[in-house]
């Protein structure tokens, strides 16, 4: 069976802590949690949460140019001028995850620049994974690059192919540095959910799971997600699934989609 994580932000509440989200997964039998901000948030009320309620913590996001999606000026990990400072933000974000016992570290690595030819943007992401990945090693964190779609949501963003993710976690040639395949986006942007998943296993560091259309709970969409569990589970996949859908169908709680997510396994 696949062991599933969800995001404690998402669970809590507006007025709601990371920690009660990690007791509100915990209530709900999740076994592990991801969350965004780190830098905002009471690490040691987090670590705390986790004892108490029996919860790992199976990812965060990095901050500073680790986590640029759109924003071309803001530092970003494709734009060779900002090799030092993406260096210096991933490396304090390993740390930090380091320091948590997070199993990975998510990595989305910025917009398309423009200014600089595809060879070159990759270029400069691979020298700053290149960089880090020494720091991951002795860290025992995965690094994780996420390709998103840009058809829907993310238009401006650089890397939208698994297969692409697949050859720079390749290239970079550390067994920390790894891709997190969010089945959401890689619908939209190629399809083949299964093969892409399975053939490529040894690189995938995370899973992120909601349905198509709408980003909302598996199951409501064209997913077959029972389907892509069990092909995760005979492939050897032995991560977390992130339950990343951030708004449930129509008369449906976040709890129940939750639930009801786990029921496919």
């Amino acid at each position: 069976m696949v062991r599933f994580d969800v995001n404690a932000g998402i669970l809590a509440g507006p007025d709601e802590t990371i920690p009660d989200g990690i007791e509100r997964a915990a209530e709900l039998g999740v076994d592990a949690v991801e969350f965004f901000d780190w830098e905002g948030a009471d690490l040691a009320a987090v670590e705390a949460a986790c004892a108490d309620h029996g919860v790992e913590i199976a990812g965060i996001l990095a901050g500073g140019a680790g986590s640029n999606i759109d924003d071309r000026a803001a530092p970003a990990m494709t734009n060779p001028y900002d090799h030092d400072e993406a260096v210096s933000d991933v490396g304090r974000s390993i740390e930090a995850a380091g320091d948590l016992g997070a199993d990975c570290l998510i990595l989305t690595i910025g917009p398309d620049q423009g200014g600089f030819d595809r060879a070159t943007q990759r270029r400069a992401l691979e020298s700053v994974l290149r960089a880090v990945a020494p720091t991951a090693e002795s860290e025992g964190v995965t690094l994780v690059i996420e390709p998103l779609n840009t058809v829907v949501d993310h238009p401006s963003y650089f890397l939208t192919s698994s297969r692409e993710a697949f050859d720079i976690a390749r290239a970079v040639d550390s067994e920390r540095v790894q891709v997190l395949f969010d089945i959401y986006h890689q619908q939209i942007t190629e399809g083949d959910v299964i093969r892409n998943l399975t053939e490529n296993v040894a690189q995938v560091g995370h899973v992120h799971v909601a349905d198509n259309p709408g980003r909302l709970e598996p199951g409501t969409g064209e997913i077959a997600y029972g389907n892509v569990f069990a092909a995760l589970d005979d492939a050897g996949y032995d991560g977390y699934v992130g339950l990343e859908f951030f708004e449930t169908s129509e008369g449906t709680t976040m709890a129940e989609g939750v639930r009801a997510t786990l029921e496919l396994d």
